[in-house]
């Protein structure tokens, strides 16, 4: 589970961004509750909207965030956009401090912190592959998704106890030191450990990730699940607050709801950890899976049992995410990385300016019992479609022992040379990535 710590670059990049995400989720609870109860009377569709704002840059920008991934230095790039948001948090902060936050100087930052993301989420998921060897890419892929859920467990409960003793505000300033472990530790890794950049001569730019997607059948059902559950099922912060203020509670009751769902999303990240590699069958389950959670929790006539059936749509929503990422990036040509994982975050991403105003406005007109089950609902069409994917798609074979045994084949179409024209790909990597392996501290 845990084998990628064999590398001690892996080891320093964990610590530092366990206390950033920390941080980050802190700052993302005072924002959401500063929209919904500061600068508005209860508006979710306002909290939608900032959503929009910050999540629409990946894709507007993805054919910059893409090919500055491939062309510079990704510890750079990190260096570059970690100091852009510490800036930014300090700013809110003191805006805040101060009284003279209005919504729209929210919706200005929300938008400004969405551009700095846009180049750090590509370059970020991409750096993972840098630190460790091929075949530790999908548990180090795994893991970086459980920091990121401890962290989620913690910054939640954290922030909204932080609003509720000293101000939103403050908590943007504490966020706002925390980029420094992050930035320290991207100081302290050892440059020489890590794989050496290939120099990207493909033609095309965007394109060339876009084509190499496209002629991909797996990356194309893929990238629809994800755009699905992104648009429609990972509106969280809009369920659980309003969801909160249903039951009674306040920017507290909001942290620890926040909370909880990371601690299913933890074990899902954990357990993903585990298995040897990633596989398109766990990303359709997974989905299928999310869709029954959020059902149930829908359901759920107190605020404890709604927090309860949390940590299953957690668990649920993490083993997909963690799944489809790490199959992105272990079946990607490596010199096309980082454009194939701007587009990806993308789809995360930018889905969100889809799906969060049509989740704002179905909680505020029908409640936010109805803007969960969109969210199931979107969680059961996914799976739907990777399921007629798989049978159309000749994977699927009856086992040889057995007459009732079925057997899902993904290793043919990931060798990808049938599905890739190497001519127009030969002056990049090799088709398959060759397996490089780090020299241990």
């Amino acid at each position: 589970m845990f084998r990628s710590f064999s590398n001690v670059n892996y080891r320093i990049w964990f610590a530092g961004a366990l206390v950033s995400n920390i941080g980050g989720w802190m700052q993302a609870t005072a924002q959401d509750w500063v929209v919904l109860t500061e600068l508005t009377d209860n508006d979710a569709a306002a909290m939608g909207v900032t959503m929009a704002l910050q999540f629409a840059p990946p894709l507007v920008l993805v054919s910059l965030t893409g090919w500055v991934a491939d062309r510079f230095e990704r510890r750079r790039i990190l260096l570059a956009t970690q100091s852009a948001l510490l800036l930014l948090a300090v700013a809110a902060g003191v805006l805040l401090l101060t009284g003279v936050m209005t919504l729209p100087m929210m919706f200005g930052l929300a938008l400004a912190f969405g551009v700095v993301n846009a180049f750090d989420a590509p370059a970020r998921q991409a750096f993972v592959s840098d630190m460790v060897s091929t075949g530790e890419t999908s548990n180090a892929v795994a893991l970086n998704s459980a920091s990121f859920n401890l962290a989620r467990m913690i910054g939640p409960a954290v922030g909204g106890l932080l609003i509720v003793a000293i101000g939103s505000g403050w908590v943007f300033v504490v966020n706002a030191a925390t980029f420094l472990a992050m930035m320290l530790a991207l100081l302290m890794m050892r440059a020489n450990l890590l794989a050496p950049r290939i120099k990207n001569r493909s033609r095309g730019g965007l394109a060339a990730g876009f084509r190499y997607v496209w002629r991909r059948g797996d990356l194309r059902v893929v990238f629809v699940m994800v755009f699905l559950i992104g648009a429609f099922g990972m509106n969280f912060p809009i369920f659980a607050s309003t969801m909160a203020l249903e039951f009674g509670s306040g920017a507290d009751g909001y942290g620890v709801l926040s909370s909880i769902l990371a601690i299913g999303a933890l074990m899902g990240a954990l357990l993903a950890a585990r298995r040897d590699r990633a596989r398109v069958r766990v990303v359709i389950a997974a989905a299928g899976g999310f869709g029954v959670s959020a059902f149930v929790s829908a359901a759920m006539p107190s605020y404890a049992s709604y927090a309860v059936t949390l940590m299953f749509t957690g668990f649920m929503i993490v083993t997909l995410l963690t799944t489809a990422n790490g199959y992105v990036q272990i079946t990607t040509d490596a010199a096309l990385r980082g454009r194939v994982l701007a587009l990806y975050m993308a789809v995360i991403m930018g889905s969100t300016p889809v799906g969060a105003p049509i989740a704002g406005w179905v909680a505020d007109a029908f409640g936010p019992r109805a803007a969960i089950m969109l969210g199931g609902t979107a969680g059961f069409v996914a799976c739907l479609i990777g399921a007629l994917w798989v049978l159309s798609s000749g994977r699927l074979h009856r086992r040889e022992e057995s007459r009732f045994l079925l057997t899902l084949d993904e290793t043919r179409p990931l060798s990808i040379v049938d599905e890739v024209d190497p001519v127009e790909f030969s002056d990049t990597a090799a088709q398959t990535t060759p397996i490089r392996t780090p020299r241990k501290d």
